[in-house]
């Protein structure tokens, strides 16, 4: 007896703990993954409608049977009765022997006696039926209540999902223009490549200016250099020129002592 005691213990104390384990388990999941845990809900829910309903089912095939039987009954009685009225003159004319009317009055007061516990297992059957339609049509309504309700609070949660996500992103941009205007202030890279350039355009100046004053020279080699050309083919034409007249003259005078 006391081992059977300690089992029994033991056997509350796991459902104890492990349901509690169970209940912190599906509380976690449901704050980890709520749309799972209502998905799990509402298969549940899903889940006691159609068992309602299956219920529901049979009970309307019971009510049936029962309705069924009563009226058979009624019917069985009621044409009986009718058949009292002529039972006395087919046994007084030797149609009919005592014992089968004694047979039939006793079927009779039986079907009679047997028809208010019928009415009642009909009235029972109906009760049950009425009552498994009210849960079910609960049911029904809870699981679309639940629908509604579930696909407002996921609609709200991903309202508030893409606001948080708009906040961190504004919060990103705000810290990497902070950043860059950090940058801009005090990094040393920015600094350096900033000198760097300043060095580089004083370099470029610098060359500028040593090739300036190396091509000045040039320059003036060259105009000097054309300055002399220029003389040069002067002269040569003044002198082609000279040379033609002189040439065309003793031509002429050639020509006239001719």
């Amino acid at each position: 007896m006391s081992t059977m005691k300690g089992w029994g213990l033991t056997a509350r104390l796991i459902s104890k703990h492990f349901g509690t384990l169970g209940d912190l388990v599906s509380q976690s999941i449901a704050r980890y993954d709520p749309e799972t845990a209502t998905r799990a809900d509402r298969d549940h829910l899903a889940e006691r409608l159609r068992d309602a309903a299956q219920k529901l089912a049979t009970a309307r095939a019971s009510f049936t049977r029962e309705q069924a039987d009563v009226v058979t009954l009624r019917e069985l009685i009621a044409n009986d009765e009718k058949a009292l009225l002529t039972l006395s003159d087919k046994m007084a004319s030797g149609q009919i022997s005592e014992a089968t009317v004694s047979l039939f009055c006793d079927e009779l007061e039986a079907n009679t006696k047997r028809l208010p516990l019928e009415i009642q297992e009909q009235d029972d059957a109906r009760d049950y039926m009425t009552q498994l339609q009210q849960i079910v049509d609960s049911l029904s309504q809870q699981l679309a209540q639940f629908d509604a309700s579930a696909k407002k609070a996921i609609q709200g949660l991903n309202s508030a999902q893409a606001q948080k996500d708009l906040q961190e992103m504004q919060l990103e941009r705000q810290s990497q223009l902070t950043g860059l205007a950090g940058l801009q202030g005090q990094s040393s890279a920015l600094s350096a490549l900033t000198k760097r350039a300043q060095a580089l355009s004083a370099e470029a100046d610098g060359l500028r200016i040593v090739a300036g004053i190396g091509q000045k020279p040039l320059d003036q080699a060259a105009e000097i250099a054309a300055i002399r050309r220029s003389v040069t083919q002067s002269g040569n034409t003044a002198e082609s020129m000279l040379e033609r007249l002189r040439r065309l003259s003793a031509q002429q005078k050639d020509a006239t002592a001719a």
